[in-house]
Order: C-alpha cells, then structure tokens, then sequence
C-alpha cells in the first residue's frame, strides 16, 4: 500500500504544477478587448480561439486529478488499524512464556513452608 501512496504523491505533485503552469499560461477574460482594438496580438500557438479551449480542458482535467489524488492520499491516511478498547469484552490472546515461571502465591493464604 505505500507504493500506491507514493504514486499518488507523485501525481497529485505533477497535477499541481501542470495547474499552476496552464493557469498562468491562459490570457484573461478581457485581453481579448485589447485584442481587438489593435493593442495587444491575439494570435497565439493554437489560433486565436483554440488555445482557449485547449489550455481550459487541459486545466480541467489536471485540477481533476490532482483532487482525486488529493481524496486518495486522504482516504490512504485515515485508514488506521483500531484496536479494540478496554472495555469490549475482548481479550488478547496471552503469549506463552518461554521460561518456566514459578507460581504466584496468593496474599490472602498464609505461607506454607517447605
């Protein structure tokens, strides 16, 4: 289980700087208005509309993963082994002395001698 914990670090790392690098490389909403009055260039690697739509699924889909890894680095986190408390009525099994033990005499009896 920790290889999968550290493949989803690894993806949910990757998914957070994809994220950080297509949000930084989309123009605004208003560069188009510039663009259209002649002061800035609207053309760009993938045509004028296209890398809109491009860089936008693509951010959409990483921001997707890295929120799916982010839930499964959570859930992997969480999932702890609960040991049974004092009070459930369980009782763990006794492990066997590998030495012999001499018997414990009981304090109300008076000592018998030998």
């Amino acid at each position: 289980m920790e290889w999968f914990k550290t493949l989803l670090i690894v993806l949910q790392v990757i998914s957070a700087l994809a994220v950080i690098l297509l949000v930084l490389l989309q123009q605004g909403k208003g560069a188009d208005m510039g663009a259209a009055f002649g002061s800035g260039s609207s053309g760009s690697l993938f045509g004028a509309s296209g890398s809109a739509n491009f860089l936008s699924h693509a951010t959409a889909i990483f921001a997707a993963v890295f929120f799916i890894s982010t839930l499964g680095i959570t859930w992997i986190g969480n999932k702890k082994e609960v040991s049974p408390g004092v009070l459930s009525g369980t009782v763990a099994p006794a492990v066997a002395p590998t030495v012999p033990v001499a018997p414990v005499q009981d304090p109300t009896k008076p000592a018998v001698p030998k």
